[in-house]
């Protein structure tokens, strides 16, 4: 394979605290090594392909380009387009009617000259351009796709971590750090803590963890009401998790009748189905994205624990906060700097050598950091619920696991 002459940079989905980040390591990385090589970067992910909107990375900005690490989102900017919801599209006037969207951006690649695309996504943003590289390959265009995992959920099959997740577990602890002090404000206070995850509790979990960590580091006032049991988490809702709500709510009643206050930290994907099977039967309609995924803000799951358990447990105030866009809008944490650098450093070999995939810690591989195949990339993992620190922590609030359900729940 002869070294790539022109790369394309793209970002797509939502945001995470790793997609600036990654923009500046992959020009940096080719600024080191193959300094010749011409890059652009397509603006707002697969809609800017569509549209032949791009940014050229100037000497300046490869001379700049480690100031991205400082910043959060994506400077070069997202989109969710899908490529093979074809009425989409069209209804976004990023094609016209009888057009085919993969073949108009496999074309604008052609036309841009890139032989390596580097996409910075969750499965969906891979995986759309796994099928454009397999398109252009009928056609006799050899384009080299490489993945970078970003997903807050860290979810991703069969990746170990997910780019910007512990970033965004490590703001997200810090957001309620400051929302747990509204406890304060009114007798019996139910505060919920909404934690982005659709079908994965990971971010809950580890947010979970990071928090009650934390309070390691506080200096309580039992004397006048101040105690760590007032600070610390109460429930913790996932969507692994089967969750027993009258058994719950008889336990969180015993914790606000002695602390005066309930903290409970909720993925947004828990009760999902339940909900959705609720809304339908009162013949609502549930709003959906472009791919299909039920739109999680409508649904508002968070609001749905605080309506089950508020009465039942005896709240003057429920407070339902969600740390989301805070958390995801990051810019990268010390842990996550290290992950995004092994893996571009990884992600531009892969280019220089040929090799297509999705750049990870292979868990079916003993955790080699390589470029996975795209077919075996998938999204909605499971998070494990029987880890050591995840059963110690639910057995330290008095919580019990419950039983297991499977990652479509």
């Amino acid at each position: 394979m002869k070294k790539p002459r022109k790369v394309g940079i793209l970002t797509a989905g939502g945001l995470a605290p790793c997609l600036s980040t990654a923009i500046g390591g992959l020009i940096e990385r080719y600024s080191e090594i193959a300094p010749d090589v011409e890059i652009i970067c397509y603006k707002s992910g697969y809609k800017g392909l569509l549209l032949g909107d791009s940014f050229t990375v100037t000497p300046e900005v490869r001379k700049n380009a480690s100031r991205l690490y400082t910043l959060g989102g994506s400077i070069i900017g997202n989109s969710r387009v899908k490529l093979t919801n074809v009425k989409d599209c069209v209804k976004r006037g990023l094609v016209k009617e009888g057009e085919d969207p993969q073949k108009k951006a496999a074309d604008q690649l052609v036309k841009d000259g890139v032989d390596v695309l580097h996409t910075i996504g969750g499965d969906d943003t891979n995986t759309a351009a796994a099928d454009l590289a397999a398109f252009l390959a009928k056609h006799d265009y050899p384009l080299i796709v490489i993945g970078l995992p970003k997903t807050v959920d860290n979810d991703v099959y069969p990746i170990r971590q997910s780019l910007g997740a512990y970033t965004a577990a490590e703001y997200g602890a810090m957001f309620f750090s400051h929302v747990v002090n509204e406890r304060s404000a009114n007798p019996r206070m139910l505060i919920v803590h909404e934690v982005m995850g659709r079908s994965c509790g990971w971010l809950t979990a580890y947010t979970a963890k990071m928090y009650r960590e934390s309070l390691c580091d506080c200096a309580f006032l039992p004397e006048l009401g101040a105690t760590k049991a007032n600070y610390d988490i109460h429930g913790i809702y996932i969507p692994e998790m089967a969750i027993d709500i009258p058994a719950e709510a008889k336990r969180l009643k015993a914790i606000m009748d002695k602390y005066d206050n309930v903290n409970l930290f909720v993925s947004e994907g828990a009760g999902v189905a339940s909900i959705v099977a609720q809304m339908e039967k009162d013949g609502q309609e549930v709003p959906r994205d472009a791919f299909g995924h039920v739109k999680l803000d409508a649904v508002n799951p968070g609001a749905y624990f605080a309506k089950q358990f508020a009465a039942m447990i005896g709240a003057e105030k429920t407070l339902v906060q969600k740390s989301g866009y805070f958390a995801r809008a990051s810019a990268s944490n010390v842990e996550d700097l290290r992950l995004i650098k092994s893996c571009v450093d990884t992600a531009v070999d892969c280019a220089m050598n040929g090799v297509s995939g999705v750049i990870g810690h292979d868990e079916d591989r003993g955790d080699v950091l390589r470029a996975i195949e795209f077919p075996r990339i998938k999204g909605g993992k499971p998070f494990d619920t029987d880890l050591p620190w995840f059963t110690q922590m639910l057995a330290e609030i008095g919580q019990e696991k419950g039983a297991k359900v499977s990652s479509a729940h």
